[in-house]
Protein backbone atom coordinates (compact mmCIF):
# COMPACT_ATOMS: atom_id res chain seq x y z
CA UNK A 1 0.00 0.00 0.00
CA UNK A 2 3.15 2.42 0.85
CA UNK A 3 4.39 1.44 -2.44
CA UNK A 4 1.07 2.38 -4.37
CA UNK A 5 0.77 5.68 -2.53
CA UNK A 6 4.32 6.94 -3.53
CA UNK A 7 3.59 5.49 -6.89
CA UNK A 8 0.33 7.35 -7.12
CA UNK A 9 1.41 10.77 -5.35
CA UNK A 10 4.24 10.82 -8.08
CA UNK A 11 1.77 10.02 -11.02
CA UNK A 12 -0.56 12.84 -10.18
CA UNK A 13 1.35 15.37 -8.49
CA UNK A 14 0.10 14.98 -4.90
CA UNK A 15 1.73 16.74 -1.56
CA UNK A 16 0.26 14.51 1.20
CA UNK A 17 -0.50 16.80 5.01
CA UNK A 18 -1.14 14.92 7.98
CA UNK A 19 -1.72 16.23 11.65
CA UNK A 20 -0.10 14.79 14.88
CA UNK A 21 -3.80 13.39 15.30
CA UNK A 22 -4.07 10.60 12.45
CA UNK A 23 -3.12 7.19 13.58
CA UNK A 24 0.83 6.75 12.94
CA UNK A 25 1.17 4.55 9.53
CA UNK A 26 -0.68 7.56 8.19
CA UNK A 27 1.28 10.40 9.57
CA UNK A 28 4.52 7.76 8.04
CA UNK A 29 3.59 7.98 4.79
CA UNK A 30 2.97 12.00 4.68
CA UNK A 31 5.44 14.74 3.32
CA UNK A 32 4.56 17.12 5.80
CA UNK A 33 3.31 16.21 9.41
CA UNK A 34 2.79 19.14 11.77
CA UNK A 35 0.12 20.76 14.25
CA UNK A 36 -2.55 23.24 12.52
CA UNK A 37 -0.40 26.48 12.15
CA UNK A 38 2.47 24.49 11.39
CA UNK A 39 0.07 23.05 8.64
CA UNK A 40 -1.64 26.18 7.30
CA UNK A 41 1.60 27.82 6.59
CA UNK A 42 3.33 24.80 4.15
CA UNK A 43 0.50 24.45 2.26
CA UNK A 44 1.22 28.04 0.90
CA UNK A 45 5.21 26.65 0.33
CA UNK A 46 4.63 23.51 -1.65
CA UNK A 47 5.42 22.85 -5.18
CA UNK A 48 2.67 20.29 -5.91
CA UNK A 49 -0.51 21.36 -7.64
CA UNK A 50 -2.46 18.85 -5.45
CA UNK A 51 -2.40 18.78 -1.62
CA UNK A 52 -4.36 15.72 0.24
CA UNK A 53 -5.23 16.68 3.79
CA UNK A 54 -5.00 13.70 6.58
CA UNK A 55 -6.93 15.45 9.11
CA UNK A 56 -10.49 17.03 9.61
CA UNK A 57 -12.83 19.44 7.81
CA UNK A 58 -11.47 23.01 9.01
CA UNK A 59 -7.71 22.17 7.71
CA UNK A 60 -8.65 21.43 4.84
CA UNK A 61 -10.72 24.25 4.03
CA UNK A 62 -7.72 25.93 5.23
CA UNK A 63 -5.51 24.93 3.04
CA UNK A 64 -8.17 26.07 0.56
CA UNK A 65 -8.77 29.53 1.70
CA UNK A 66 -4.45 29.74 1.20
CA UNK A 67 -4.74 27.77 -2.21
CA UNK A 68 -7.35 29.05 -4.15
CA UNK A 69 -5.38 27.52 -7.42
CA UNK A 70 -4.83 24.44 -5.78
CA UNK A 71 -6.58 21.43 -5.42
CA UNK A 72 -7.62 20.28 -2.24
CA UNK A 73 -8.40 16.73 -1.27
CA UNK A 74 -9.80 15.68 1.96
CA UNK A 75 -8.36 11.72 2.85
CA UNK A 76 -12.33 11.87 4.39
CA UNK A 77 -15.04 14.20 3.70
CA UNK A 78 -16.53 13.29 7.34
CA UNK A 79 -14.28 13.78 9.23
CA UNK A 80 -15.37 16.88 11.52
CA UNK A 81 -14.41 18.68 14.09
CA UNK A 82 -17.20 19.31 16.40
CA UNK A 83 -16.15 22.63 18.13
CA UNK A 84 -15.79 24.06 14.86
CA UNK A 85 -19.20 24.83 14.49
CA UNK A 86 -19.53 25.60 18.34
CA UNK A 87 -20.64 29.27 17.56
CA UNK A 88 -22.77 31.27 15.47
CA UNK A 89 -22.78 33.89 13.34
CA UNK A 90 -25.73 35.93 15.08
CA UNK A 91 -23.32 35.81 18.10
CA UNK A 92 -20.78 37.37 16.93
CA UNK A 93 -22.96 40.51 15.53
CA UNK A 94 -24.43 40.70 18.72
CA UNK A 95 -20.65 41.13 20.51
CA UNK A 96 -20.18 43.50 17.29
CA UNK A 97 -22.77 45.90 18.44
CA UNK A 98 -21.98 45.69 22.18
CA UNK A 99 -18.28 46.30 21.63
CA UNK A 100 -17.95 48.77 18.22
CA UNK A 101 -14.05 48.27 19.08
CA UNK A 102 -13.91 44.67 19.85
CA UNK A 103 -11.31 42.34 17.54
CA UNK A 104 -13.24 38.66 16.91
CA UNK A 105 -9.69 36.19 17.12
CA UNK A 106 -11.29 33.41 15.45
CA UNK A 107 -9.25 30.06 16.56
CA UNK A 108 -8.32 27.93 13.48
CA UNK A 109 -10.26 25.11 14.43
CA UNK A 110 -13.62 26.96 12.97
CA UNK A 111 -15.60 26.63 9.58
CA UNK A 112 -14.97 28.93 6.83
CA UNK A 113 -17.71 31.07 7.48
CA UNK A 114 -17.39 31.54 10.87
CA UNK A 115 -13.69 32.63 9.52
CA UNK A 116 -15.20 35.30 7.27
CA UNK A 117 -16.86 36.69 9.90
CA UNK A 118 -13.92 37.48 11.86
CA UNK A 119 -10.86 39.92 12.22
CA UNK A 120 -8.05 37.40 12.79
CA UNK A 121 -7.67 33.74 13.26
CA UNK A 122 -4.82 32.02 15.37
CA UNK A 123 -3.62 28.42 16.57
CA UNK A 124 -2.84 27.49 19.79
CA UNK A 125 1.05 27.75 19.15
CA UNK A 126 0.71 31.62 18.24
CA UNK A 127 -2.59 32.68 19.54
CA UNK A 128 -0.65 34.66 22.32
CA UNK A 129 1.42 36.50 20.33
CA UNK A 130 -1.08 37.77 17.59
CA UNK A 131 -3.85 38.90 20.47
CA UNK A 132 -0.85 41.00 22.09
CA UNK A 133 -0.22 42.47 18.65
CA UNK A 134 -3.97 43.53 18.34
CA UNK A 135 -4.29 46.81 19.19
CA UNK A 136 -8.30 46.57 20.17
CA UNK A 137 -8.86 46.00 24.15
CA UNK A 138 -11.78 43.92 23.76
CA UNK A 139 -11.28 40.20 22.42
CA UNK A 140 -14.14 38.03 21.69
CA UNK A 141 -12.41 34.67 21.29
CA UNK A 142 -14.49 31.87 19.24
CA UNK A 143 -14.64 28.97 19.29
CA UNK A 144 -12.88 27.54 21.93
CA UNK A 145 -13.79 28.66 25.71
CA UNK A 146 -10.67 26.97 27.33
CA UNK A 147 -8.15 28.40 25.05
CA UNK A 148 -9.60 31.65 25.07
CA UNK A 149 -9.51 31.53 29.42
CA UNK A 150 -6.15 30.46 29.21
CA UNK A 151 -4.84 33.10 26.69
CA UNK A 152 -6.84 35.56 29.12
CA UNK A 153 -5.20 34.81 32.22
CA UNK A 154 -2.23 35.73 30.03
CA UNK A 155 -3.29 39.04 29.01
CA UNK A 156 -4.42 40.54 32.29
CA UNK A 157 -4.61 44.42 30.11
CA UNK A 158 -7.12 42.94 27.58
CA UNK A 159 -10.89 42.66 28.26
CA UNK A 160 -12.13 39.32 26.81
CA UNK A 161 -15.63 37.72 25.87
CA UNK A 162 -16.05 34.14 25.52
CA UNK A 163 -17.78 31.96 23.50
CA UNK A 164 -19.36 28.23 24.86
CA UNK A 165 -17.32 26.05 22.55
CA UNK A 166 -15.17 23.55 23.66
CA UNK A 167 -12.90 20.41 22.74
CA UNK A 168 -14.50 16.78 23.24
CA UNK A 169 -11.17 15.13 23.27
CA UNK A 170 -9.23 17.49 25.94
CA UNK A 171 -12.29 18.43 28.01
CA UNK A 172 -12.77 14.63 28.70
CA UNK A 173 -9.57 15.13 30.31
CA UNK A 174 -10.08 15.05 33.94
CA UNK A 175 -8.16 16.62 37.18
CA UNK A 176 -8.66 13.41 38.96
CA UNK A 177 -7.09 11.44 35.96
CA UNK A 178 -4.28 13.65 36.09
CA UNK A 179 -3.33 13.43 39.74
CA UNK A 180 -4.09 9.62 39.44
CA UNK A 181 -1.67 9.65 36.64
CA UNK A 182 0.63 11.87 38.61
CA UNK A 183 0.35 9.46 41.62
CA UNK A 184 1.46 6.20 39.25
CA UNK A 185 4.43 8.54 37.59
CA UNK A 186 5.71 10.87 40.27
CA UNK A 187 9.01 11.75 37.88
CA UNK A 188 6.69 12.84 35.18
CA UNK A 189 6.14 15.95 34.01
CA UNK A 190 2.67 16.73 33.02
CA UNK A 191 2.89 18.10 29.47
CA UNK A 192 -0.52 19.47 28.62
CA UNK A 193 -2.33 21.04 26.12
CA UNK A 194 -4.69 24.73 26.31
CA UNK A 195 -7.64 22.76 25.24
CA UNK A 196 -7.90 21.18 28.67
CA UNK A 197 -9.91 22.83 31.14
CA UNK A 198 -8.54 25.68 33.84
CA UNK A 199 -8.28 23.02 36.69
CA UNK A 200 -6.02 20.33 34.55
CA UNK A 201 -4.45 23.13 33.13
CA UNK A 202 -3.21 24.34 37.01
CA UNK A 203 -1.40 21.21 38.10
CA UNK A 204 0.42 21.13 35.05
CA UNK A 205 3.87 21.40 34.28
CA UNK A 206 3.87 22.91 30.85
CA UNK A 207 1.03 23.89 28.66
CA UNK A 208 1.67 24.46 25.02
CA UNK A 209 0.47 22.99 21.57
CA UNK A 210 0.69 19.37 20.09
CA UNK A 211 3.76 21.17 18.32
CA UNK A 212 5.18 22.87 21.68
CA UNK A 213 4.90 19.75 23.86
CA UNK A 214 6.75 17.51 21.79
CA UNK A 215 9.58 20.09 21.10
CA UNK A 216 9.39 20.21 25.17
CA UNK A 217 9.25 16.57 25.72
CA UNK A 218 12.12 16.57 22.74
CA UNK A 219 14.56 18.72 24.77
CA UNK A 220 13.86 17.67 28.20
CA UNK A 221 15.83 15.82 30.27
CA UNK A 222 12.77 14.20 32.07
CA UNK A 223 12.68 10.62 30.56
CA UNK A 224 9.17 10.04 31.24
CA UNK A 225 6.10 12.03 30.96
CA UNK A 226 2.10 12.47 31.52
CA UNK A 227 0.60 13.54 27.83
CA UNK A 228 -2.99 15.75 28.29
CA UNK A 229 -3.76 15.95 24.57
CA UNK A 230 -4.22 13.78 21.62
CA UNK A 231 -2.95 10.26 21.59
CA UNK A 232 -2.06 10.68 17.98
CA UNK A 233 0.98 13.00 19.26
CA UNK A 234 2.24 10.18 20.72
CA UNK A 235 3.55 8.37 17.23
CA UNK A 236 6.23 11.53 16.93
CA UNK A 237 6.70 11.06 20.89
CA UNK A 238 8.41 7.71 20.58
CA UNK A 239 9.53 8.70 17.18
CA UNK A 240 11.93 11.97 18.67
CA UNK A 241 12.73 9.97 21.82
CA UNK A 242 12.78 6.14 21.77
CA UNK A 243 14.32 6.66 25.04
CA UNK A 244 11.85 7.72 26.68
CA UNK A 245 8.23 7.07 28.24
CA UNK A 246 4.94 8.84 27.88
CA UNK A 247 2.02 8.08 29.34
CA UNK A 248 -1.92 8.95 28.79
CA UNK A 249 -4.55 9.70 31.19
CA UNK A 250 -6.97 7.74 30.34
CA UNK A 251 -9.15 6.09 27.90
CA UNK A 252 -10.87 9.11 26.07
CA UNK A 253 -7.86 10.67 24.73
CA UNK A 254 -8.41 10.25 21.24
CA UNK A 255 -10.60 11.87 18.30
CA UNK A 256 -12.94 10.01 16.44
CA UNK A 257 -12.88 12.12 13.19
CA UNK A 258 -9.05 12.56 13.33
CA UNK A 259 -9.46 8.18 13.55
CA UNK A 260 -11.15 8.05 10.43
CA UNK A 261 -8.23 8.77 8.04
CA UNK A 262 -7.15 5.29 7.39
CA UNK A 263 -4.14 4.44 4.76
CA UNK A 264 -7.20 2.71 2.53
CA UNK A 265 -9.08 6.08 2.44
CA UNK A 266 -5.53 7.52 1.23
CA UNK A 267 -4.88 5.83 -1.12
CA UNK A 268 -8.30 5.89 -2.59
CA UNK A 269 -8.11 9.58 -2.43
CA UNK A 270 -5.43 9.19 -4.40
CA UNK A 271 -6.63 6.98 -7.06
CA UNK A 272 -9.67 10.07 -7.44
CA UNK A 273 -8.47 13.44 -6.53
CA UNK A 274 -11.66 13.34 -4.61
CA UNK A 275 -13.66 14.45 -2.22
CA UNK A 276 -12.03 17.89 -3.35
CA UNK A 277 -12.42 20.88 -1.07
CA UNK A 278 -15.11 23.38 -2.65
CA UNK A 279 -15.54 27.03 -1.37
CA UNK A 280 -17.17 29.74 -3.31
CA UNK A 281 -14.94 32.63 -4.24
CA UNK A 282 -16.98 34.92 -1.96
CA UNK A 283 -16.25 32.89 0.79
CA UNK A 284 -13.15 32.13 0.34
CA UNK A 285 -12.05 35.76 0.02
CA UNK A 286 -13.77 36.49 3.10
CA UNK A 287 -12.43 33.98 5.23
CA UNK A 288 -8.90 34.39 3.23
CA UNK A 289 -8.53 37.86 5.05
CA UNK A 290 -8.11 36.38 9.09
CA UNK A 291 -6.13 33.48 8.13
CA UNK A 292 -3.69 35.82 5.78
CA UNK A 293 -3.57 38.25 8.86
CA UNK A 294 -2.64 35.67 11.35
CA UNK A 295 0.06 34.37 8.62
CA UNK A 296 1.40 37.98 8.65
CA UNK A 297 1.52 38.78 12.20
CA UNK A 298 3.23 35.65 12.87
CA UNK A 299 5.84 36.13 10.54
CA UNK A 300 6.60 39.41 12.10
CA UNK A 301 6.87 38.05 15.29
CA UNK A 302 9.01 35.15 14.44
CA UNK A 303 11.15 38.53 12.60
CA UNK A 304 11.45 40.05 15.41
CA UNK A 305 12.90 37.66 17.96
Amino acid sequence: MREQIERLKKEKDVVILAHYYVDGEVQEIADIVGDSYFLAKKATEVNQQNILFCGVSFMGESAKILNPDKRVIMADEFADCPMAHMVEIERIEEVRKEYPDVAVVCYVNSTAEIKAYSDVCVTSSNALGIVKALPNKHIFFVPDNNLGRYIAGLLPEKNFIFNDGFCHVHTSIHKENVEAAKKLHPDAPVLTHPECTEDVLEISDFIGSTSEILDYATNSDAKEFIICTEMGIFFELEQKNPDKKFYSVGHRQFCPNMKKITMEKVVQALETLEPEVILSEELREKANVPLAKMLTIAKQAEAAK
